[in-house]
């Protein structure tokens, strides 16, 4: 069982516990639910407490998290760990592994590869990604261990990805369009005034050899969200062929998730994290004569 301390401060003094762990620790209402239902879930100062209990300044809560009772089915898969505490794991997810298994295959996946490494280490946790890279983009990949951590993280990382895109663009600039399912597909999107909102800013490198790199944040965080959009500028990822991309330059779509930082939500320690980039998009790069570390 995972136990979270915190202090409360003086802002706090006469607050009902709920609001101070809903505002202040950014605890969840699903995992405030849950909390209720374990014994010993909510503590002050050492003792039981209720939702409605009034703090005061310099309490000790504590929260015992309910300990997960399920984990993936394991695979013996090497991955590349960043970053690993009691709380969170940043992994450098390959191009070429899922996030999850699918019907009839229940393996090689990276929930499969970190079940493994997790269990190696005497540890059983539910796989909980912050976010999710496609198939076939690699990069930085953070999990949490934990519902608080999952809850706390969610739309609180600032990640960069590197692309090359086809064709030259030049300065930089944002794509804002929706997003939606495209007609009679289950997995392909299109720009859509009746999609979900969408932003996406980019910034050009360089550009050589009708192709393009490029530096991209989001605002949000669509489903193929950057190949939509920067096919929807006539600008198709380098091998990205759902999207209108060629493969004749690499086998995959030239995405790689290279950077995240946040701010820990149980040590306020701020992270910043690296993913190096893969040996087929370093070749890429080299056609635009590009070196990267």
């Amino acid at each position: 069982m995972r136990t979270l301390t915190f202090t409360v401060p003086a802002e706090y003094e006469g607050c009902r516990l709920k609001g101070f762990l809903r505002g202040y620790c950014r605890v969840s209402a699903r995992l405030l639910v849950k909390l209720k239902r374990v014994h010993g879930g909510l503590c002050i100062n050492g003792a039981h407490a209720t939702a409605v209990t009034l703090l005061h300044a310099g309490d000790s809560i504590c929260l015992n998290l309910p300990q997960d009772e399920e984990s993936p089915v394991p695979s013996e898969i090497p991955i590349s760990i960043l970053y690993e505490d009691a709380d969170l794991l940043a992994v450098n997810k390959p191009a070429g592994m899922a996030m999850y298994p699918v019907p009839g295959s229940d393996s090689g996946t990276l929930s499969n590869a970190v079940a493994f490494h997790w269990r190696t280490a005497e540890e059983t946790c539910r796989f909980r990604p912050v976010y999710r890279l496609d198939k076939n983009t690699s990069g930085i990949v953070i999990v949490a261990k934990n519902s608080y951590i999952a809850a706390a993280l969610s739309h609180n990382i600032q990640k960069e990805y590197i692309a090359v895109c086809e064709g030259a663009l030049f300065g930089c600039g944002t794509i804002s369009s929706p997003i939606s399912l495209a007609p009679g597909s289950k997995i392909q999107r299109t720009v859509s005034p009746d999609g979900e909102a969408a932003v996406t800013h980019w910034q050009s490198i360089c550009s050589k050899n009708d192709l393009t790199f490029l530096k991209i944040r989001l605002e949000t965080g669509r489903t193929h969200q950057i190949r939509v959009h920067l096919s929807s500028v006539f600008h198709p990822l380098a091998g990205d062929d759902l999207y209108g991309g060629h493969r004749d330059k690499i086998g995959r779509q030239a995405l790689h998730c290279i950077s995240a930082s946040l701010i820990h939500p149980v040590t306020g320690e701020a992270l910043f994290l690296q993913a190096p980039v893969p040996e087929d998009f370093v070749l890429l790069l080299h056609e635009l004569d590009v070196s990267i570390a």
